[in-house]
């Protein structure tokens, strides 16, 4: 590394070396994960603590079965709800994020990735009508619990790995 005096203060001087490669294709960009999701990611853990089945019954309660258009599923409501506040980003950056990020479509219950969006930015507006404060505190305590339960299970297995040393 060499100093450069300019102005009576150090300046540290780096050296770039223009890269020769051409951009890669996207189709030819190696994915890490060889095509599967992580399970260590944050999405796919919460989505475990997640009692979704549970609460689809409640969300198709307030839904018509003879008219209109087909609902979007409650896994899909409430996550990209969730997604949204966890992120603390608008309806739009939300769509766009799903659609980019194949961790938050397999979050919202897509089971496989796909480059169009799910839905229009403006049906978060519906979703935010149909979940109330009500189901969403619902969701809540059935997560914690999950957690509680996740969490002394797994203080029981280190226990008894500890004793049997």
């Amino acid at each position: 590394m060499h100093y450069r005096k300019q102005d009576q203060s150090a300046l540290l001087v780096h050296m770039y070396r223009k890269e020769e490669k051409a951009q890669i294709l996207a189709e030819n960009f190696e994915l890490p994960f060889d095509g599967k999701l992580s399970e260590e990611n944050r999405w796919v853990m919460m989505s475990k603590l997640i009692p979704w089945k549970e609460f689809e019954e409640e969300y198709a309660s307030i839904f018509s079965e003879e008219m209109g258009a087909p609902a979007k599923s409650f896994r899909m409501a409430l996550g990209a709800l969730i997604i949204k506040e966890k992120l603390g980003i608008s309806d739009r950056e939300t769509v766009e994020q799903i659609k980019e990020n194949p961790y938050l479509q397999y979050f919202i219950g897509i089971s496989s990735y796909s480059n169009d969006t799910p839905f229009d930015a403006s049906m978060l507006v519906h979703f935010r009508q149909r979940i109330g404060v009500e189901l969403i505190n619902k969701v809540n305590q059935q997560m914690v619990k999950k957690m509680l339960e996740e969490t002394s299970s797994n203080l029981a297995v280190e226990k008894k790995k500890k004793k049997m040393k």
